[in-house]
């Protein structure tokens, strides 16, 4: 299964069925009143979230969806037939822009989530409906409306507990292949990650979590070097980020100095991103000596102070275990918490969507300024595993 998240479709809503002209005509009635019908509505091309999906790839083959149009009205005050509805399944977390005025339409948040993205157009009446005592025989009728016709860029945000960030090459891709059975692509080279990985992991049967392997963004990334911000959007959904050092950077440059510049690229997107938890991971603890390990860690969490610092070899397994019931616990908690606390569940989503809208907007402005390089998709397999 391919992994797209962002396509472009034409959607087309039906034409409302037309009014019909008719006169009632008897053997006992041979003037007999008008009796042409309405026509019925058009359909509607309304988008529903669906648990099963986490890819955007069966939209990629449909370029163009249509809804049916309504049937015409007849004689004997016959009604004409609505055209059906097409209800097109998409993916939870699914974002829906109007290509055109660059408006958000709407968010597929939730599995009862329906978003109606094309409205059908209004039924034509019938010469019946034009009847009065001053008009007995109306000759006039009216033409169905035509249905709305948009094209719609949808982007799809995965939704993963944990994300990983960092420069390429600092072991994401590792780790999550240790902790979960997602099988990335794992190699000596920058940004051998070209999608977001999901993993599934398990530390009990009842208990679990998802974490996303982004992309690795790279100093310049939010005027776009590297692979740019495009995979940023899929770091909105989580609720915790794993800022992944290399404490043996290839190149030699200084630990501390990288991840300094990648929470800047972070922030110079969107200072919104503070807001969400931070955890500092110190990686590859197993190519360097103990003592000099042990320092990085030191030096980092003097860095940022306040929050959280591990250090770990997913070669090893060292700190793994403690890693992920850390990270178990703390999804564990924050799920209840936003179970038992509605108001902190408000904020959340807040949050969210600001942060949507922030992610949105950069999307938007390199495609104003015709970079559409910023919306392809790479033809890639998904790892999805548990």
């Amino acid at each position: 299964m391919k992994f797209v998240d962002e396509v472009t479709i034409r959607v087309q809503a039906g034409k409302g069925g037309d009014g019909c002209l008719s006169f009632f005509r008897g053997r006992n009635n041979p003037r007999g009143g008008p009796d042409g019908g309405d026509g019925g509505n058009g359909g509607s091309v309304f988008l529903v979230g669906h648990t099963s999906l986490n890819t955007l790839v069966d939209l990629r083959f449909q370029p163009l969806i249509q809804a049916e149009y309504g049937r015409a009205g007849g004689s004997a005050n016959r009604t004409g037939a609505n055209g059906t509805d097409v209800n097109v399944a998409v993916p939870i977390g699914t974002t829906v822009i109007d290509d055109e005025t660059l408006e958000v339409v709407g968010d597929i948040t939730d599995t009862e989530d329906v978003l109606c993205v094309a409205r059908g157009g209004h039924f034509g009446r019938g010469n019946a409906f034009f009847k009065s005592s001053t008009n007995r025989a109306p000759r006039r009728t009216t033409s169905g409306e035509a249905g709305d016709t948009r094209i719609l860029r949808l982007q799809l945000k995965v939704v993963a507990d944990v994300g990983l960030l960092g420069l390429p090459n600092a072991g994401k891709s590792t780790l999550i292949s240790r902790i979960s059975a997602s099988r990335p692509k794992i190699a000596d080279y920058p940004f051998t990650t070209l999608i977001p990985n999901l993993g599934v992991v398990r530390v009990a049967e009842d208990a679990n979590f998802v974490v996303a392997d982004i992309p690795g963004l790279v100093p310049g990334a939010s005027g776009g070097a590297g692979l740019g911000m495009r995979f940023l959007r899929h770091l909105v959904r989580t609720r915790l980020l794993l800022h992944m050092v290399d404490i043996e950077p290839l190149d030699g440059s200084d630990p501390v100095a990288n991840a300094k510049a990648i929470e800047s690229e972070l922030s110079q997107f969107s200072p919104l991103f503070s807001d969400i938890p931070i955890w500092t991971l110190a990686t590859k603890m197993d190519v360097v000596a103990e003592e000099q390990g042990q320092e990085v860690v030191k030096r980092l969490a003097e860095a940022f102070p306040g929050r959280p610092c591990y250090a770990i070899s997913a070669v090893t397994g060292v700190g793994i275990d403690f890693l992920v019931n850390k990270l178990m616990q703390h999804v564990t908690d924050w799920r209840e918490s936003l179970a038992s606390d509605p108001a902190l569940d408000e904020r959340d989503r807040g949050l969210e969507a600001r942060l949507t809208k922030d992610v949105l907007n950069q999307a938007l402005r390199s495609s104003a300024t015709g970079d559409r390089r910023a919306v392809r998709d790479p033809k890639v397999e998904v790892l999805y595993r548990e």
